[in-house]
């Protein structure tokens, strides 16, 4: 494992954080090939790696802090700024909520921006996993006799020794980039607005749902853990989504005619 890549002084590069870059600037480059085709200016591509990164981490810290009250408010200030302590449905929420803030804020219609959104979170995902895998940081599965299990003994939360788990950050990141490739086929043909979103929705909850069964966190009610009654709110608003947009005009039809009719009244 490399928790850290570099250590310069008093600067100090953690594998989590580049790779937490790079999944940044990665969701963001799908996003922005997706929405070019459909008449979005680059700069928005710009706008939205400061805005998504910008809700994304505050959202996924501000959720990991109310999950684990009890553990961090004894020293909240450490906690607020420290290295770890990350989790994905606050990310998720944090950085959505501000990417639509900011798409209505430029008249970038919310759909469209959503449609784009499913494969570029997917690959952010993905990636943002590896940047687990690399600093073994309490993410990885239960314990395992199975030749497939890896030891985490110098992690960031190291594994008991001689302890084999289930690596389950890159069976996460296989299966999302599958996602990606999947959702990004389908948001390059004309959608209605929201549709990709929802099978986004759809297909990463059963992946977090179904990880989950071999993942260290405890259950909490009728045998399931507490991401998996997210991931399975998650699966129910994407099935609602899809049903709920399948006879809709297109985004892009509505978007160009918006266009046209701004172009008109400006003549």
């Amino acid at each position: 494992m490399i928790p850290v890549f570099l250590r310069a002084g008093p600067i100090t590069i953690y594998s989590f954080g580049v790779m937490a870059a790079a999944a940044l600037v990665a969701a963001c480059y799908v996003a922005y090939r997706l929405l070019r085709t459909r008449g979005v200016s680059f700069e928005f591509a710009y706008e939205l790696l400061f805005v998504a990164g910008l809700g994304g981490f505050a959202g996924a810290r501000l959720y990991y802090l109310v999950q684990h009250w009890a553990d961090v408010k004894g020293d909240l200030l450490h906690n607020v700024f420290s290295g770890s302590g990350f989790t994905w449905y606050g990310g998720l929420l944090g950085g959505f909520v501000c990417v639509a803030l900011w798409s209505r804020l430029r008249h970038v219609p919310l759909g469209l921006m959503a449609n784009a959104a499913g494969p570029a979170v997917a690959i952010g995902y993905a990636i943002g996993r590896i940047g687990c895998l690399l600093s073994g940081d309490g993410d990885y599965g239960s314990p395992t006799k199975s030749f497939l299990g890896i030891a985490f003994p110098h992690g960031t939360v190291p594994t008991p020794p001689g302890v084999k788990v289930w690596p389950t950050p890159p069976m996460e990141t296989i299966t999302m980039l599958v996602v990606c490739w999947l959702l990004y086929r389908m948001a390059q043909r004309p959608q209605p607005g929201w549709y990709v979103w929802g099978w986004f929705m759809v297909l990463a909850g059963a992946e977090r749902f179904l990880i989950e069964f071999i993942r260290r966190n405890p259950v909490v009610f009728l045998g399931l853990r507490t991401t998996q009654w997210e991931s399975l709110a998650s699966v129910a608003i994407g099935v609602a989504i899809i049903l709920g947009t399948r006879h809709r005009e297109t985004i892009e039809a509505s978007f160009e005619a918006a266009r046209k009719a701004s172009l008109r009244a400006h003549v």
